[in-house]
């Protein structure tokens, strides 16, 4: 079997320009700002883009992906293959070796045992791992020696890079979270603060949903980095504050994710501070659909569960009129010009993955119309609102997180989805709550107490399986799993699964190509369970003053900050 039926792209060895750096610390102090402010530094209980990155600086896997799209080793010493062996022909096995003389940043040695236990930890049972589908197939992870794991799947795995690959699923600290296992996972507040990594930098001090204090990691494996002694992560805010505060003001060295209209960052590049930098990947804008009822007058704990279906959502009719009556080219240039593309599929790219899905991007507000009229919803009372057949008015919630392109588009939708005949109510939550993952808040998008919710997300790496198998049914988050699960539309399809299934015994890659572009379309333009809205280029921007960032939206955007140094 040739490597390309393993993963998209080559294996590389990681190779960056000359650091102009001399020693570690040298340069000081860096400081980043996110406008959605972490809540914790565990990836393992958040699915939220802004926990998983601010983690990055700490914790690392045994492989990520670089700004191209290829894997690359970090705590291995080389990404496993059928053909270096590290891979069973049979695919049913892979092997990592951990790089000789690892350390954890209190300088103990990072061993097998630790990679071990980080399996144990997602998959031990009422805990709810958040990244719980990446470790889906394993049978057994097992250390035969200080730097070696063997893991063993439990039928033929085409893409064995899921588990430990990956900024959502890096190695923790056996010995620091091992009385934090299952349901006591998110009462370890000290280890979910302030992790003991392997990163260039460790957490001094972390103050939820504000600012995160880090140092240079002492036992960082290369001792001439990172260049910055210490760094500042400040949380909250908004996008254009963040912008500015970069670009126009120079307070800060980097501004994460800048949603903001393109005539706005042009605007703020011009203050001569720090200059924009963009590139696209997989992240797709769009529109989750609630299956189940988010009714307030339901009993808390059964609210959005699957124990009651969404009287008219689950209409796939009523789904299809709310996607087609959407102008996804208004809204790419009201939100992104350049930095934006139209879409119609959860998975945008590779190509290999990308699904010919275009029937969603012709606005047609008759045919959603005359679609709702032929499925029994009409005006009967001339208010402008239609109704289902007992007479209760079609009425959505409209939820997502705060921030200004999001806005526009909510105020952009609910016209277009009035026109069709809907009363709409907008919501927006500040990020670091909506993404923040705390399972006793009513306003998380996994706990999903709304009709529709808006937001971006995307995959790591160039494979989808593991993301297009979060929409399992044992992914559905509930009360039983403390709200982490994935599957936040809380769909539950016997053919879907058996493609996932299928998906996970093939290894051609044109074949898995296929498959995966079925699924595209089971959840797209055959349900409009999901309705992508957007292809974002990811937009950030970094101060003059500050070398060697390379944007990358196949993994973190701070995966190589132990290279990062101050211009002089």
């Amino acid at each position: 079997m040739k490597l390309k039926t393993l993963m998209l792209g080559a294996v590389a060895t990681m190779a960056f320009a000359p650091a102009a750096m001399a020693d570690r610390g040298s340069d000081g102090q860096l400081n980043i700002i996110y406008w959605q402010a972490p809540s914790t530094m565990n990836p393992y209980l958040s699915g939220g883009t802004k926990d998983i990155e601010a983690a990055s600086l700490t914790l690392e896997p045994l492989a990520r992906y670089d700004e191209t799209g290829v894997m690359v080793p970090y705590l291995a010493e080389s990404v496993p293959t059928v053909e270096n062996g590290g891979v069973t022909a049979d695919l049913m096995q892979i092997t990592w070796v951990l790089k000789e003389g690892l350390l954890w940043s209190d300088g103990t040695p990072v061993t097998a045992n630790d990679v071990v236990f980080t399996h144990a930890y997602c998959t031990a049972e009422g805990g709810g791992c958040a990244q719980g589908a990446k470790f889906n197939g394993i049978e057994s992870v097992t250390a035969t020696d200080d730097r070696t794991v063997v893991v063993k799947f439990s039928a033929p795995m085409p893409n064995p890079y899921q588990g430990f690959v990956g900024q959502e699923s890096p190695i923790i600290q056996a010995a620091q979270f091992a009385d934090c296992l299952g349901e006591k996972a998110p009462t370890c507040t000290d280890a979910n603060f302030m992790p003991i990594g392997t990163g260039p930098f460790r957490v001094t001090d972390f103050r939820v949903n504000d600012v995160i204090q880090y140092e240079a990691n002492p036992n960082y494996r290369d001792a001439s980095k990172p260049a910055f002694a210490t760094v500042t992560l400040k949380g909250g805010g908004d996008a254009m504050a963040a912008g500015r505060a970069v670009m126009e003001t120079g307070e800060f060295d980097y501004a994460w994710n800048l949603q903001l209209a393109p005539d706005v960052i042009e605007s703020l590049a011009a203050g001569g501070k720090g200059v924009p930098i963009s590139g696209f990947g997989t992240l797709v804008e769009r529109i989750e659909v609630n299956l189940t009822n988010p009714s307030p007058s339901l009993p808390e704990g059964e609210r959005s569960t699957v124990a009651h279906p969404h009287p008219y959502l689950s209409d796939a009719a009523v789904r299809e009129a709310l996607s087609i009556s959407i102008d996804r080219d208004l809204l790419v240039e009201v939100g992104y010009g350049q930095a934006g593309r139209p879409t119609c599929n959860l998975v945008p790219a590779p190509a290999i993955y990308a699904s010919d899905n275009t029937a969603c991007l012709t606005q047609d507000l008759d045919r959603a119309k005359q679609l709702l009229e032929d499925a029994g919803y009409k005006d009967t009372n001339g208010d402008g609102v239609r109704e289902m057949a007992d007479g209760t008015p079609l009425t959505l919630l409209y939820q997502t997180s705060t921030n200004a392109v999001r806005q526009d588009f909510q105020a952009l939708i609910k016209e277009w989805w009035e026109e069709i005949g809907f009363a709409v109510e907008l919501r927006n939550i500040d990020g670091s709550v909506y993404f923040g993952g705390d399972p006793g808040s009513p306003d998380t998008f996994q706990k999903f107490y709304a009709d529709v919710e808006m937001y971006a997300n995307n995959f790591p790496g160039t494979d989808p399986q593991a993301y297009l198998s979060a929409y399992k049914c044992d992914q559905i988050p509930s009360p039983a799993n403390q709200w982490n699960g994935e599957n936040i539309n809380r769909v539950c399809d016997p053919a879907y699964e058996a493609l996932i299934a299928e998906l996970g015994q093939t290894a051609d890659l044109e074949a898995r190509g296929a498959i995966a572009r079925k699924m595209n379309d089971m959840l797209t333009k055959d349900s409009n369970i999901i309705i992508p809205l957007v292809d974002r280029g990811r937009v950030s921007a970094h101060s003059n003053t500050l070398g060697g960032v390379v944007l990358n939206t196949w993994d973190s955007e701070l995966w190589n900050a132990a290279d990062w140094f101050r211009v002089k």
